[in-house]
């Protein structure tokens, strides 16, 4: 259900937002991944989330394109 509210979010947006969507999204995983080496990271399914998150904003900014 979360995803389906997420992806209806990104559809809407155009494309300088979900560029900046991107930027943040890529800005959180390289503070995750930092936190993760350093072993302050408590929750690590958290990596694997944005990460999809990012291939979700990808894919949409994809599909507006063509």
């Amino acid at each position: 259900m979360k995803t389906k509210t997420l992806l209806e979010d990104l559809r809407v947006k155009d494309n300088s937002e979900l560029n900046d969507e991107l930027v943040n999204a890529k800005k959180e995983l390289f503070n995750l991944r930092f936190q993760n080496a350093t072993n302050q990271l408590d929750n690590t399914a958290r990596i694997k989330d944005v990460r999809r998150k990012i291939a979700r904003i990808q894919t949409i900014i994809t599909q507006k394109q063509s």
